[in-house]
């Protein structure tokens, strides 16, 4: 897996958390226990720290930046495939979706959705339990059945998936 110390700072990877071979780390980041980072992520910490809890995934081709401040990813958090969360915190079991983007201050309730291709924009806050929708997400609506099993299950299929790839996974 690609890690990469910045000005001495170098990517902390708890030994029960899983990274993509072709997964990037770069500078002030620290991943904890049972989360993963899949292929052609980058999680890049040159400005700020960024920590990805504990059963958080962040998916294929995502990037995570972090501007002055920290940026949090939430434990059990799903970040979906091709995702920014710039600068921002993404709270405990929140699930971003395929495309979204999530900017500087921006704060993601526990537990909250944004949908597929969303973007949440500077400083919005997207309370717990709340579906955020739209480019620029404007509109928010309680948490349907639907969305309530993926914010609920998502992140313990991920964490049985990362397991399978730490195991199974064989370059040919």
């Amino acid at each position: 897996m690609p890690l990469f110390s910045l000005d001495g700072v170098s990517p902390k990877v708890h030994p029960d958390a899983w990274i993509a071979p072709t997964a990037t780390l770069i500078g002030n980041v620290t991943v904890e226990k049972d989360a993963s980072v899949w292929y052609g992520a980058v999680i890049r910490a040159d400005f700020g720290p960024i920590v990805i809890r504990e059963g958080a995934n962040i998916q294929d081709n995502s990037v995570i930046h972090s501007g002055p401040e920290m940026t949090e990813v939430g434990r059990n958090v799903t970040v979906g495939h091709q995702c920014l969360v710039h600068d921002c915190t993404v709270g405990e079991q929140a699930l971003i979706g395929n495309g979204s983007t999530v900017l500087d201050r921006a704060v993601i309730g526990p537990r909250a959705f944004v949908a597929a291709g969303s973007t949440v924009t500077p400083g919005t806050e997207v309370p717990a339990e709340m579906i955020a929708m739209g480019s620029p997400a404007k509109k928010f609506v309680e948490l349907t059945d639907s969305a309530r099993v993926w914010v609920e299950h998502n992140a313990a299929v991920y964490q049985e998936l990362a397991r399978r790839h730490r195991g199974g996974l064989e370059q040919v």
